[in-house]
């Protein structure tokens, strides 16, 4: 690779890059090192808390999710990438005040990101090659061992903020990462300083208060770890907490003062289907399996699958107000399922039996 690299000017070429990124679609490019120590410590401390919970890809690999040229063996610089998902009018806030409705976390309301993101980075590779030859390369889009903030915070896409988030002073934090693992020694780009001053509104706003301290979130507490990753019974002291929730929170990213600069997103893929960023609970709790399977295909929400999908619209149906509907329902499908939907729909209508009864 040395050889094929004598007559190029690396730094054109970063500019290039970053040109042909904007050109897919990407808001912003970066060139990052592989030298990721003190994101390391933060992760093996984060992990001795236990704060992973039942992610237990969060430990494995060794020192591979911290060390770039381990998981890749070559690798001299990582591009990051990030690309807006947030709709032009996302109901977002009205939709959590709505409490018969489901809130969707904003990034899974249209089609899955991963093959999306990909696909774009494989292209970015291959216009890189047009003009440099062949060389090592390898795209990642949140599906290996790889810390994609602590990536993006050291190649300038922003700084990791209170809420453990990659915040960015002009987009807020409303957006998708992607990497791309290359043997190019490429100009590296500058970090950016952290700009959450003395602000914690992500802290005192969590409904469940997941995130502990500063920069650290207990994940065993969080509303999107509870609905997505968790696959057992959701503990009842974060039931009632969770609302209206059934896939993912936004809280901290609905509080988050640099999300006034956030941009909409321009890709198609991204944009609701299927009404989910406005339907009701009792309508999405009524689909059957095939239903489910076909209104999610090429989503984020399938990965969940159907059980955990009806155990968390039981959960916000017993966070709804008072409905007979809502109690009919749920009395039909108990004992239709599993233990485990069993569990929160019986759950659900308790709560619902205490609720004060609407007189119309």
């Amino acid at each position: 690779m040395t050889s094929q690299l004598t007559n190029i000017d690396l730094t054109q070429l970063t500019l290039d890059i970053k040109q042909w990124g904007r050109e897919l679609g990407f808001q912003q490019i970066g060139i990052a090192d592989v030298n990721l120590g003190e994101h390391e410590q933060h992760l093996v401390r984060w992990l001795d808390n236990q704060y992973h919970g039942e992610m237990d890809y969060m430990e494995r690999h060794g020192t591979k999710r911290s060390r770039p040229d381990e998981l890749e063996p070559g690798t001299l610089r990582v591009i990051t990438a990030r690309m807006d998902y947030l709709p032009e009018d996302p109901h977002t806030v009205s939709i959590l005040k709505q409490k018969d409705k489901a809130y969707i976390s904003r990034y899974a309301l249209g089609r899955d990101y991963h093959k999306l993101i990909r696909k774009r980075l494989s292209k970015l590779a291959k216009q890189i090659e047009t003009v440099i030859g062949p060389f090592g390369h390898r795209a990642f889009v949140d599906s290996a061992p790889v810390l994609e903030k602590a990536l993006a915070e050291k190649s300038g896409l922003g700084w990791i903020g209170k809420n453990s988030l990659l915040l960015n002073r002009t987009a807020g934090s409303w957006y998708f990462l992607g990497e791309l693992f290359i043997d190019l020694p490429l100009p590296i780009d500058e970090p950016v300083s952290n700009h959450c001053g003395s602000c914690q509104s992500c802290i005192d706003k969590c409904p469940t208060n997941a995130i502990v301290a500063p920069f650290q979130v207990d994940s065993r507490k969080c509303i999107s770890y509870l609905t997505i990753e968790l696959k057992g019974p959701i503990p009842e002291v974060f039931r009632s907490q969770m609302g209206n929730r059934v896939f993912g929170c936004d809280d901290c990213q609905l509080v988050c003062p640099w999300n006034r600069f956030a941009k909409a997103t321009n890709e198609n893929d991204f944009h609701p289907r299927h009404q989910l960023d406005s339907q009701d609970l009792l309508a999405l709790f009524l689909w059957d399996e095939t239903t489910f399977l076909s209104n999610t295909e090429g989503s984020a929400i399938r990965r969940i699958g159907y059980e955990r999908w009806l155990r968390n619209l039981a959960v916000g149906l017993g966070n709804a107000p008072y409905s007979a509907d809502i109690v009919e329902v749920l009395t039909q499908r108990l004992h239709q399922h599993s233990e485990l939907v069993d569990e929160h729909v019986q759950w659900a209508i308790d709560q619902q039996n205490q609720k004060p009864k609407r007189i119309i």
